[in-house]
């Protein structure tokens, strides 16, 4: 056998190789996506039943996959008793409102689910990086949102909060993928621009927004979302295993403490949140 056609049944042997591994990790996610979706068809069956009230929030950079999340969560629920929320920019009525008024008529009452696609977070985040809340607003956001958060959970309300982390150049390449995909098209806007430009601004944000609205009864979970169906995954799981159900499978829905877990200043430092 002659040289070249050596290496070509090589390369042919390892495409093979890789093709084989990608289809085996695309079953073994689906597989797995499955089985939780059943974990979480269980979980509505007991709210529902006991007419309790889930509030879930993911927060994160743009493009860090709160969609693909929520899509994946809510697949193969009952719409009647799930909601997503995705807020657009408020009205000039609602600019005069309190700040938290406008997202209370979007809570949860008995037996739902509901899912914040960005949330009043948006001061904390977006609307201090970008100019479009005072330094007054901002500080008064603050001096209000744990104790607004804690009236929620004393009526009743299951508060969770999920912060999407991705890297830098995870987030370049996905806002750069969004711009040629035709499907993509209504996820694109003026504020993408600025997100790489105002990394830095939004790293701060994120921090001081960590540092002062984590707290024991709305603690911060951090998801490292670099991989967009891993970080489904351990989402899923880190929703389901801080709640009980009945029929619920521990060992399914036992997180991986390496990529999702709670907010400590220390992670800061150490790797685990991305600068």
């Amino acid at each position: 056998m002659s040289r070249n056609k050596k290496n070509s049944t090589m390369r042919s042997l390892q495409d093979d190789a890789h093709e084989k591994n990608h289809l085996d990790e695309k079953a073994h996610y689906k597989a797995e996506l499955r089985a939780l979706q059943i974990e979480l068809v269980k979980l509505q069956r007991d709210i529902i039943r006991k007419n309790e009230k889930i509030l879930v929030i993911l927060e994160g950079r743009d493009s860090a996959g709160k969609d693909g999340s929520i899509k994946r969560i809510i697949e193969h629920l009952s719409p009647r008793e799930t909601r997503v929320v995705a807020l657009s920019k408020p009205s000039d009525r609602e600019v005069s409102q309190w700040y938290f008024q406008r997202y209370i008529e979007h809570l949860p009452s008995a037996a739902e689910m509901v899912f914040f696609n960005r949330s009043w977070y948006n001061r904390a985040g977006v609307e201090k990086v970008m100019g479009f809340c005072t330094d007054q607003q901002y500080e008064e956001f603050f001096a209000e949102v744990n104790n607004f958060e804690g009236m929620l959970v004393r009526s009743g309300i299951h508060l969770f909060k999920f912060y999407l982390d991705i890297s830098r150049d995870e987030q370049k390449q996905r806002l750069e993928a969004r711009k040629d995909d035709p499907l993509k098209q209504w996820k694109t806007s003026p504020i993408d621009e600025k997100a790489l430009k105002h990394w830095k601004d939004y790293s701060e944000a994120r921090n001081i927004m960590f540092a002062r609205s984590h707290s024991p009864f709305a603690p911060w979970i951090i998801v490292n979302a670099n991989d967009k169906k891993i970080a489904r995954l351990q989402l899923i799981k880190g929703l389901l295993s801080r709640l009980s159900y009945t029929g619920k499978d521990e060992m399914q829905v036992l997180p991986d403490q390496s990529i999702i877990f709670e907010y400590e200043s220390l992670y800061l430092d150490n790797g685990m949140i991305q600068e």
